[in-house]
């Protein structure tokens, strides 16, 4: 059951890394960060472990009470017409009503099912974060690009202003104002590059490896043509839904164990005492040993602690249908906002593309000014700068689209 969650899980990562990496065709890294990260995060080995012990606990209570043994000595021994008793030995053995050991059997398979929900629910968890991680990842890898692109440009505009401060069509201030820019970006890209360093270790340890491990990446970003389909009905399908069902139930396995447990005990025993032979005696009976079969039964007279659990559980289930509908509101509100920001995303991306076309046409309209020799550099800064931020507007906007589609896949997959 477990392997076969396992499978969806990296089958809908693909899902998300079809779209992502369509350009090269490889889809394999965030596939085998997913693998690794299941197979050896502690927070999925610490909820199978939970998960163990509570199928183990159904060995537990599939027992009888423990059976009682005693033995006596007469310190003075009694006499009896058969003759004097010497010791006596007793055994007894208590047994529930009819299917109490049944109920509890259900009641501790009914918890260890809700347990089961977390660890689907920390899978699903585990692959959200690894995914926006390395979505994370991507887009410092990009704005990095961008950023050494830009710098590299403004290098060649520098040179441009060094050769026009030579025939005097430009001044210093220009050569300057471009050499600022130039260290302004050198300083963004150090940061940026500090910080990948940061969000590679998040990643490392969610996968529970070596924080300095590369995370290898390709570089192109692309959105899909289209956005999948997306199935809001799956989300009543949910395992934080579906484990408020299992407590549900398990509370009433709870209240059948205890109708159960409010039932008369019977038990069975057996007391055998030895007795000595009258000296001098002589008939059938003389030193015959007693064995004397016993039946007890336990009835719960004073069972007011049965109808308060009853009660208690009543109000357990309406606890419990409150919580489930509180956080079905929550996982509904998060769906919505997500699909709403992707569409947003979609749109800014589709903006900027515009943008950053039209920056790019006014850049050569600069450039082919300047073989007339009336360029401006403060021009040339702005459009510069303008189309940084179309760039990184795109870079944000498409990671934007690929953080909420982990979200909407966290909600609505199956």
């Amino acid at each position: 059951m477990k392997d076969q969650y396992t499978f969806s899980i990296i089958k809908y990562t693909l899902i998300i890394g079809s779209y992502f990496f369509s350009i090269n065709g490889n889809s394999q890294g965030l596939e085998s960060l997913v693998e690794i990260a299941i197979n050896n995060n502690p927070e999925i080995q610490k909820f199978e472990l939970q998960y163990s012990i509570a199928t183990e606990k159904v060995n537990e209570v599939n027992t009888l009470p423990n059976t009682e043994f005693g033995v006596g000595y007469f310190v003075s021994e009694p006499e009896t017409r058969t003759g004097a008793q010497r010791f006596r030995v007793s055994a007894k053995q208590m047994m529930p009503w009819f299917n109490t050991i049944t109920a509890r059997e259900n009641y501790v398979s009914s918890l260890a099912d809700a347990k089961y929900e977390d660890i689907v629910i920390a899978k699903r968890q585990l692959l959200t974060s690894v995914s926006q991680s390395y979505y994370k990842l991507y887009a410092n890898t990009a704005r990095q690009k961008v950023l050494l692109e830009n710098i590299e440009l403004l290098e060649t505009y520098e040179t441009l202003a060094l050769t026009s401060v030579e025939v005097g069509k430009a001044s210093a201030v220009d050569v300057l104002r471009l050499q600022i820019r130039q260290n302004e970006l050198q300083q963004v890209l150090d940061v940026l590059k500090q910080q990948f360093l940061t969000e590679q270790t998040t990643i490392n340890k969610l996968l529970n490896r070596d924080k300095n491990l590369e995370v290898s990446m390709i570089s192109e970003w692309i959105l899909p043509s289209k956005d999948f389909e997306i199935d809001t009905q799956n989300l009543n399908l949910h395992p934080e839904l579906l484990k408020y069902d299992k407590l549900y139930k398990s509370v009433e396995q709870s209240e059948i164990l205890n109708q159960k447990e409010s039932n008369p005990m019977i038990g069975f025993g057996l007391d055998y005492i030895a007795v000595s032979e009258r000296p001098e005696m002589n008939f059938s009976d003389n030193g015959k040993d007693i064995i004397m079969p016993m039946v007890s039964v336990t009835i719960p007279i004073f069972n007011k602690s049965y109808s308060s659990k009853t009660k208690q559980n009543k109000l357990q289930q309406q606890e419990l249908l409150a919580q489930k509908q509180e956080r079905q509101n929550t996982l509904e509100t998060i769906l919505d906002k997500a699909i709403n920001d992707r569409i947003t995303a979609r749109i800014v991306y589709t903006t900027q593309t515009k943008n950053l076309k039209q920056a790019k046409d006014a850049e050569e309209i600069l450039i082919k000014s300047y073989e007339t020799g009336t360029i401006d550099f403060n021009d040339v800064l702005d459009i510069q700068e303008l189309q940084l931020k179309f760039q990184i507007d795109q870079i944000k906007s498409v990671k934007r689209y690929y953080v909420q589609t982990t979200i909407i896949n966290y909600l609505t997959q199956q």
